[in-house]
């Protein structure tokens, strides 16, 4: 697969990158099976044999778990660490912890950073993160204290370059201006169903400051492909059928189906959106490198980003 650099820095990673959130096949480990194991490790296999070398993790996901897998997928695979980039994410804190009774909460103290950084390494079984981004902005952030962490991580070799999850452009524009280093990637939604940062100047500051944006999501949760099976809450109204009516014609036309057309059409932007793919099918992941090869014209992309803002432009 295709190796594009990752915002300025010298990582090089997959055109497509592969989202582990769902290998562990659940989000409370208390559920987690040896089947369901052994489908996660399956799903990375293949992402491996398709060439996604961006793989993409966050500390939240099954509670870790996610990472551990992960790890003994590594393990188990010579010579996999050397080719791939990983990617982990922190800051979101689940209620009740770490004492009962706490609320949901974001932290971005550089207490939590770093120990959340040593705990991903520990799972993942590595010495350092090739990239490690914020994962939610935290309304108390104070962006020195995020520069000290990260700066101190960095120097202690444990992560090679940073980045954010979620962030608006302001958000990202007041920790670069405490950061030494560059902040390297913003991961948010993009995708047919959610058209914001192409609103929001996001994909602007992306393109002004050579940072890469990474799409989470760019399925829509499922409803641009077989439909949602598992979505936030701020996706389940996603629906149009004219888009998909749309989709579906434009996708027989250059002979794939509409969730490659869909990521194809992601591809397209000029900021050079990764896709973060997040299917453990390993026949779908596979499928959607086909994405690569199509190459839609101007009016084709505008005519499905027309249809998905559900009005005419001005």
């Amino acid at each position: 697969m295709q190796q594009v650099p990752l915002g300025t820095s010298s990582l090089r990673g997959s055109r497509l990158a592969y989202g582990c959130w769902r290998i562990a096949g659940t989000w409370n480990p208390a559920e987690a099976t040896s089947t369901g194991e052994a489908e996660g490790r399956r799903a990375v296999q293949a992402a491996y044999d398709a060439g996604f070398t961006l793989f993409d993790h966050a500390d939240i996901y099954c509670q870790g778990l996610a990472e551990t897998l992960f790890g003994r997928v590594l393990k188990a695979t010579p010579g996999m660490r050397q080719r791939i980039i990983i990617a982990s994410k922190c800051g979101i804190r689940p209620k009740d912890t770490p004492t009962p009774g706490a609320p949901a909460r974001y932290d971005f103290s550089a207490e939590h950073i770093i120990q959340s950084c040593e705990g991903s390494l520990r799972r993942l079984g590595i010495e350092t993160l090739d990239l490690y981004q914020l994962h939610r902005p935290d309304y108390l952030m104070d962006p020195a204290e995020v520069a000290s962490a990260f700066t101190r991580l960095q120097r202690e070799g444990k992560v090679r370059e940073f980045g954010v999850s979620n962030f608006r452009p302001s958000q990202l524009s007041a920790l670069q201006h405490a950061c030494p280093m560059p902040l390297i990637v913003n991961q948010v939604e993009i995708s047919l169903s959610h058209l914001d940062s192409l609103e929001d100047g996001t994909l602007d500051q992306a393109l002004s400051e050579g940072i890469t944006p990474m799409a989470w999501s760019p399925l829509g949760g499922g409803h641009l492909a077989d439909g949602p099976k598992r979505v936030l809450p701020s996706q389940e109204g996603y629906r149009s059928e004219s888009l998909l009516t749309l989709l579906d014609g434009m996708a027989s036309d250059h002979g794939v189906d509409r969730a490659t057309l869909s990521l194809a059409w992601l591809l397209r932007h000029p900021a050079g959106i990764v896709p973060i793919v997040g299917s453990t099918h390993p026949e779908r992941i596979q499928t959607s490198t086909r994405a690569l090869g199509v190459q839609l014209s101007r009016e084709e992309w505008y005519r499905l980003f027309t249809a998905a803002r559900g009005r005419p432009l001005a």
